[in-house]
């Protein structure tokens, strides 16, 4: 389903075997319906009655390259913001009511969506729509818990990104590759700016994007749509549509004119690393057939154990352990397929890079075989069908096929789309975009020894 069949790739962490051939290509979630409500808020529902559960997922059309200049980390500091409560259900009552059921909750922020979702048993599920549509018109903030709550994301940017060399050189490397949109600050925020984030901030970023008629709700597990129709008319149906949001716009990146380098020296480094972000099209900018060809050029490259770029540098020279491919093909503007690798023993970046450029320019000047298509294609499609065994990553595959622009319908035939592919779209699709010139490299390496004085 475009961009969603890889996200339940990457979720499920595995290289699904697949059979030999394949009758018929299913399609993905073929039981999920829709409908709207008279607020605008639109309302999914995947059927699945293996098992008393559900999973209930409220996704907002508004994320982290959402954002004005001046205010990164808005987007994530407000999904933290939203556990605080209301008049009604005061700051974690919910989870609390989460909790004693036995249930779980979460939540995310990307680029283009932030998410909340619960997983309970059923019977629970209306307690739990009646808890987000409240949130959704009825937050309550002040002051002191919104500057307690930014010295956590202040503290959860130290965590994760300044004491994480990795995380900081990917921070680095991204900003070098989009020079023109805001996919190049990170979601969490720049840290100076996050330092001012202030109340008037959240309510303005609440108030902008977080209406009924900017919003979509999933519901996967054991429901019909007609018990989901009642249930969203008597909780959702109630929260009024405050405001027609803004038109979401990415700003078109120019075309790249000169290989980028990036590198980060940290002492903490103890196995350094290399990784290679190209631009490309995703599924919402990219030209028919496009986007799918890159999803399987980037699994026939480095999508697994049985990838070019594995077995050549991890299993026949042995001079990496680890080195493989990936395709961040969920956003609304152009994105990035991105290669990545680490040496082994006494080997050099220098090598593992040589190892990378020549897998790139053998592809590029080669092209790939129709078996190799052949078998990417059986993996992907395979993929999907096994997500479909968990209600949870099947929602969150099809809200993500969603929040970045595509229909249901769209992310259903996904599979029938890469079916589709030739072993000359991807041949193109390899030697339009993996140009040098379109691309930035990071380097991870730790602090060169200081001359003896």
């Amino acid at each position: 389903m475009r961009s969603a069949a890889r996200v339940l790739a990457l979720i499920a962490a595995v290289s699904l075997a697949a059979p030999a051939a394949m009758a018929e290509t299913p399609k993905f979630a073929k039981n999920a319906t829709s409908f709207t409500l008279d607020n605008g808020l639109q309302v999914v529902v995947i059927p699945d009655h293996r098992a008393p559960i559900v999973t209930h997922m409220v996704w907002y059309k508004a994320g982290a390259a959402d954002e004005v200049p001046g205010v990164s980390g808005i987007a994530h500091f407000l999904e933290h913001l939203m556990f605080k409560g209301t008049k009604d259900h005061p700051e974690g009552e919910f989870s609390k009511v989460i909790n004693s059921v036995g249930g779980n909750e979460n939540a995310f922020t990307s680029d283009d969506t932030t998410a909340y979702h619960q997983t309970v048993a059923k019977q629970y599920l209306p307690q739990m729509m009646e808890f987000e549509a409240d949130r959704m018109a009825n937050l309550e903030l002040d002051v002191p818990e919104v500057l307690t709550e930014r010295d956590v994301i202040l503290e959860e940017r130290r965590m994760r990104i300044d004491g994480n060399p990795g995380a900081r050189l990917g921070e680095a490397v991204r900003a070098a590759l989009y020079q023109n949109s805001r996919y190049g600050i990170p979601t969490i925020g720049w840290q100076h700016e996050m330092e001012q984030l202030d109340l008037d901030d959240a309510l303005a970023w609440y108030d902008r994007y977080y209406t009924p008629n900017n919003a979509f709700v999933i519901i996967a597990g054991d429901v019909t749509e007609d018990e989901v129709r009642k249930l969203a008319e008597d909780t959702y149906g109630k929260v009024k549509r405050r405001f027609d949001p803004p038109p979401r716009f990415r700003a078109v990146e120019p075309e790249p004119q000169a290989a980028r380098t990036v590198t980060l020296s940290d002492p903490q480094v103890m196995q350094p690393s290399m990784q290679r972000l190209y631009l490309v099209p995703s599924y919402t900018t990219a030209e028919p057939g496009e986007a799918e060809a890159l999803d399987i050029l980037a699994e026939i490259l480095g999508g697994g154990t049985t990838s070019r770029l594995y077995r050549d540098l991890v299993v026949d020279q042995g001079i990496a352990a680890s080195a493989g491919t990936f395709y961040q093909s969920n956003q609304l503007g152009d994105t990035m397929l991105g290669f990545y690798g680490s040496p082994r023993g006494e080997v050099t970046l220098d090598q593992i890079e040589a190892a990378l450029d020549r897998a790139i320019a053998s592809v590029v000047a080669d092209g790939v075989t129709a078996a190799e298509v052949a078998s990417a294609k059986r993996r992907l499609i395979a993929a999907t069908i096994f997500a479909e065994d968990n209600a949870s990553t099947l929602a969150r595959a099809l809200g993500t096929a969603i929040a970045t622009g595509e229909t249901i319908e769209d992310a259903q035939n996904w599979p029938l789309a890469i079916d589709a592919v030739t072993v000359e779209d991807v041949n193109a699709a390899a030697a339009r975009y993996l140009d040098i010139r379109r691309s930035v490299t990071g380097y991870l390496v730790g602090e060169p020894a200081k001359n003896p004085s």
